[in-house]
């Protein structure tokens, strides 16, 4: 794994987002966390630690609860292990420019019969997340819209956590970490 493509992309004199290094895989739960960030777009950022990095998938439309709902998921660079405890401000004319917030974070376990890095190369990855907002099993399949094989569905599981109602991003907006909203982020508070 290499954080060389995140490296690439930033200008660590100008952002406060940590430059970090590939670390050896710890003996613990792996952690997770979800950024909502409001760059160009808002959207989440949904990041598994896995091979000593956080594999990272942005989802424009957040994650659902619904297991009928089925959320484009576009993979994009992996990111440091220390983005996890990232919540701030990327100054305008960087890369992703705008807010970040720890939307959601906790620990995970791969649910499949392959490790997890196995999983994601065969293009499909079963989860439990244990999270301060979202819990039970999750999925994530690989498609080949548009001919990419960057672009997976985040589908939720039929469990106990599955909800067919309401909406778990408008009513859990504020931060898990620092309980704070993202106009706060956004001022500095």
């Amino acid at each position: 794994m290499s954080l060389k493509a995140y490296q690439r992309k930033r200008n660590f004199g100008k952002t406060a987002e940590p430059k970090g290094t590939v670390r050896k895989r710890a003996k613990r739960k792996p952690r997770f966390v979800i950024h909502k960030h409001d760059a160009s777009r808002l959207h989440y950022d949904l990041r598994l630690e896995m091979d000593g990095v956080l594999k990272s998938w942005a989802v424009p439309k957040g994650p659902s609860l619904n297991p009928a709902d089925k959320h484009l998921a576009v993979m994009v660079e992996d990111h440091p292990l220390d983005y996890r405890d990232f919540e701030g401000v990327i100054p305008e004319g960087e890369y992703g420019a705008g807010p970040v917030m720890i939307w959601d974070e906790g620990t995970y376990e791969v649910m499949d019969e392959r490790p997890g890095p196995e999983a994601l190369e065969h293009g499909a990855l079963k989860f439990k997340l244990s999270g301060k907002k979202l819990k039970g099993g999750w999925v994530l399949v690989r498609t080949k819209w548009r001919g990419e094989n960057k672009n997976w569905l985040l589908i939720k599981e039929k469990d106990d956590a599955a909800a067919t109602r309401g909406d778990i991003l408008k009513e859990e907006p504020n931060s898990a970490r620092s309980g704070r909203t993202m106009e706060e982020i956004a001022a500095g508070g």
